[in-house]
């Protein structure tokens, strides 16, 4: 088993009873042990008109961690290109790295502008990896394609007649203005002050071996597959990118990161009950409702529950690592090797931080004790 960093992965969750500044606060603090523990990475993810999520603005949320942390990689998981243009974007992580040079991830996605699209290509058949790795059945998007939540999160995004700019145009646009090669096609240049010249890796994050994989493979950019996410789809996206890579400037040869959903406790049974808010938290998502708070195992086993909702939630029930430390990392391991990821991304949610931050130290500790550096190549 190769040395595998592990980074994190955090959505500002906001617990019931709770607010978004105590989220924020509780974000900031992990972020803090995370460093402390040797966690390689640390990103926020961005996400829309969801009661109990507090991640809007990766660029903002990073500047206020920035400035309470002093080594650990910071980055989005990722910035929706969709609503944004390459120049705000380019913009935004300037100014951070500007005060914080040389910690940046910029990690982009499709999604904010436009709905998500369905994965293009075949992924492998439900069931099992070769090495044992849970592949479920593919989750199909057409009942939050067609909500009316996910129409009006598109109007509030962007302004009144615009549309998305071409994904891979734009991740050009971006890397040219990183770069100060930018040039339009009659010369006239431009120059971004701050932001030219700025040490930001950036990142691709896909879930499937489509448009995402190719751009990030074709273009030597390393890649970040969502197995939390889109288990369903992980093997595709990675083989895709694989298949897509040209060596870059950035790389000789292909880069991948790939997300897991985990909870660790002492023992399995507490592990479970942490875990126990993940169902009805999933649910709400998937709905179109929007992220609840999420809840405390009280609250959760309260909730009406029917067959349907089991269905719509088992894929994500099923690839949730959840258990002691040595039972989380064999799933971790497995994972890494079915999928040959470089990087692991950990994103850990349970009713109380403090169970959140003791998930994160107890797997650091396992981690390490297998022998794994934390340290990203």
């Amino acid at each position: 088993m190769p040395d595998t960093p592990l980074g994190v992965l955090d959505l500002v969750p906001i617990s019931s009873g709770s607010t978004a500044a105590e989220a924020l606060r509780n974000s900031i603090d992990l972020a803090q042990r995370a460093e402390q523990l040797g966690y390689a990475r640390y990103w926020f993810a961005e996400h829309h008109l969801n009661p109990g999520v507090a991640g809007t603005s990766p660029a903002v949320v990073l500047a206020l961690t920035a400035a309470a942390t002093s080594t650990i990689r910071l980055g989005s998981g990722a910035v929706q290109l969709g609503h944004r243009t390459a120049l705000n974007t380019v913009e935004e992580f300037g100014l951070i790295d500007a005060l914080h040079p040389g910690r940046l991830d910029l990690g982009v996605g499709r999604s904010g502008g436009r709905p998500p699209a369905q994965p293009t290509a075949e992924s492998p058949a439900p069931g099992h990896a070769p090495n044992g790795l849970v592949i479920p059945p593919r989750f199909s998007f057409e009942r939050l394609l067609g909500s009316p939540r996910i129409a009006l999160q598109r109007k509030l995004l962007l302004l009144p007649g615009a549309e998305s700019q071409d994904y891979a145009e734009q991740i050009d646009d971006l890397l040219a203005l990183l770069a100060g090669t930018y040039r339009t096609p009659d010369g006239v240049e431009a120059h971004v002050v701050p932001g030219e010249g700025a040490e930001v890796e950036v990142w691709i994050l896909g879930s499937s071996g489509g448009t995402s994989a190719e751009v990030a493979g074709a273009r030597g950019l390393r890649f970040a597959a969502n197995y939390h996410v889109s288990p369903a789809t992980v093997l595709e996206a990675v083989d895709g990118y694989r298949s897509f890579f040209q060596p870059s400037d950035v790389l000789d040869k292909p880069y991948v990161s790939v997300s897991a959903d985990v909870v660790v406790a002492e023992d399995e049974a507490t592990a479970r009950e942490l875990a126990t808010g993940y169902g009805p938290w999933v649910r709400s998502i998937r709905t179109a409702e929007g992220a609840i708070q999420f809840p405390t195992p009280d609250e959760a086993r309260a909730h009406p529950w029917t067959a349907a909702d089991q269905e719509l939630v088992q894929d994500r029930l099923d690839t949730q690592f959840v258990g002691s430390p040595a039972t989380v990392a064999d799933r971790l391991e497995q994972l890494q090797e079915a999928t040959d990821a470089d990087e692991l991304l950990i994103t850990t949610i349970t009713h109380d931080h403090r169970d959140r931050v003791r998930s994160y130290e107890l797997l650091a500790t396992e981690w390490r004790r297998r022998g794994h550096s934390f340290r990203p190549s």
